[in-house]
């Protein structure tokens, strides 16, 4: 069966799950029913609260099926737009937004250390990675900004270079404690010094660290995945040029990808040196989110799961309601 085939199959099994999904959650209880048959009179919050829920379970669903020996941007994962599209058919006057991102293309942070000491690849990376060209930063700047992350995530007191330990937060207006433990959320980096909210979160010209880093992985990076500031960084030898072609043949759903030297085949690429234990074509754990629409409302949820390898399903590592 041709590939084209396989992904209309899938995506009518998704909108059916979908759907089976919405029928379910009707059929609950009775006072869960009463809840979605009295929202449009008590609370529109609620059933959007329903449909984002709907729109996350189909995220689960696309992951479940994905069954190639790689993650790639190519995959049914990445491209929920159809999914979001049909959503106004199976609600009334609401639909849903769908985004699946590959948590397993970005850096994770809590290698920055082993034991209380520098990973130094990963220092390396987040060095590269600020002074590159999607964050612009001095050497020194960006130098300050690591030692304070190490400083937050290692277990001693000791201020490492331009870092910051305890007495530095304790000396905040609003003071608190250092963490001296690994991140729980890449929210957290936000109590770090030097991270600003414009770096964290980036503006509409420039991108955000947060949307760069992670809490979870094992260190490698899915190079078919990564975001291009991330891909950027990969190497002290990447050029625009080469993000952009790697970029270009990452799309191509012609092209194999699944083997994580295919960058060292590209055309113009000549000369890169990537660690081969640096990056991976493979994940497990991704970032949801699902947004409930009616009219000018929204709810929106943003979940972690991980698919577990060979099980058939996913696991909930996080879930947060906005």
């Amino acid at each position: 069966m041709k590939k084209k085939n396989q992904r209309g199959i899938a995506l009518i099994l998704v909108l059916l799950m979908i759907s089976v999904i919405v029928a379910l959650t009707i059929q609950l209880n009775r006072s869960q029913r009463s809840e979605i048959y009295e929202a449009a009179n008590l609370s529109d919050g609620i059933r959007l609260r329903y449909v984002a829920q709907s729109a996350f379970y189909a995220g689960e669903a696309i992951l479940l099926m994905d069954k190639n020996a790689f993650d790639a941007l190519t995959e049914d994962w990445a491209k929920t737009e159809m999914v979001a599209l049909k959503s106004e058919e199976l609600f009334d006057n609401a639909s849903f937004r769908l985004l699946i991102e590959d948590e397993g293309g970005k850096i994770a942070i809590n290698r920055l250390i082993s034991g209380n000491a520098y990973n130094a690849q990963v220092r390396e990376l987040l060095l590269r990675l600020l002074t590159g060209p999607s964050f612009r930063m001095a050497q020194r700047q960006a130098e300050e900004v690591i030692d304070a992350i190490k400083d937050w995530i290692d277990a001693d007191d000791e201020v490492t270079g331009d870092g910051a330990e305890g007495g530095y937060y304790a000396g905040l207006d609003r003071p608190y404690a250092a963490k001296n433990a690994p991140l729980d959320c890449i929210e957290e980096l936000l109590m770090v010094k030097g991270v600003s909210r414009e770096l964290f979160y980036g503006t509409g010209e420039t991108a955000g660290l947060g949307q760069c880093l992670t809490v979870f992985g094992d260190g490698r990076i899915n190079i078919n995945t990564a975001p291009k500031a991330v891909l950027r960084a990969l190497s002290a030898e990447m050029t625009d040029e080469a993000v952009n072609r790697l970029d270009e043949y990452r799309r191509e759903e012609k092209n194999n990808l699944a083997d994580p030297a295919w960058y060292s085949r590209v055309p113009g690429t000549t000369g890169l040196n990537i660690p081969v234990g640096l990056i991976s074509v493979r994940s497990d754990t991704f970032r949801i989110t699902a947004v409930g629409i009616q009219g000018k409302m929204m709810e929106r949820i943003t979940g972690i799961v991980k698919r577990e390898t060979g099980g058939g399903k996913v696991k909930l590592l996080s879930w947060r309601v906005e």
